[in-house]
């Protein structure tokens, strides 16, 4: 098994993974609507591959909640061949100690917290993601100590600058 940095060529692969994993109409999910125009961070996109392709792949996108910059997590995938291998496990702590080696402050996720609890993700009461996002399923993680404390509202995309809406007058 191979841990590769995701290219632009391996896209339509790393996308074809998740068609298979997930359920239709995937891409309707609110997280998606925080990656719509934004690019994902590239650096901590990670993938396994083996001798017959794609094992695994996960993802990260930058959001923002006010003037905080956050991760959103996701999504991860391994194939349906490699399910109960650790592979996600693998993705998940080596991109979380890229991330925060890099310089980030804390990851957020939608996700199942029996599963995320484990890697150290809670609850995070009073941070919004677009409806219709059930909020016991919106999870972050402090990658250095109290990084979470007064961080709450709405999370929003973190658009270029050039991006950005203009202030209400």
């Amino acid at each position: 098994m191979q841990l590769l940095q995701e290219t632009p060529a391996d896209w339509w692969d790393v996308e074809a993974l998740y068609d298979l994993c997930f359920a239709p109409g995937r891409e309707a999910l609110s997280s998606y609507r925080l990656r719509d125009g934004v690019a994902p961070v590239g650096d901590l996109c990670l993938l396994l591959r083996d001798e017959n392709g794609l094992a695994a792949a996960i993802r990260y996108w930058p959001v923002r909640i006010e003037t905080a910059r956050i991760l959103l997590l996701g999504p991860i995938a391994v194939h349906p061949t490699h399910q109960g291998e650790g592979l996600g496990g693998w993705l998940m702590r080596e991109s979380l100690s890229l991330a925060s080696a890099a310089g980030w402050e804390r990851v957020l996720l939608v996700g199942d917290a029996p599963y995320y609890n484990r890697f150290g993700f809670t609850r995070r009461d009073g941070v919004q993601m677009p409806p219709p996002t059930n909020p016991a399923r919106v999870l972050g993680l402090a990658l250095r100590p109290g990084a979470w404390s007064g961080v709450a509202g709405r999370v929003t995309p973190d658009l270029p600058e050039s991006d950005q809406p203009a202030p209400a007058p």
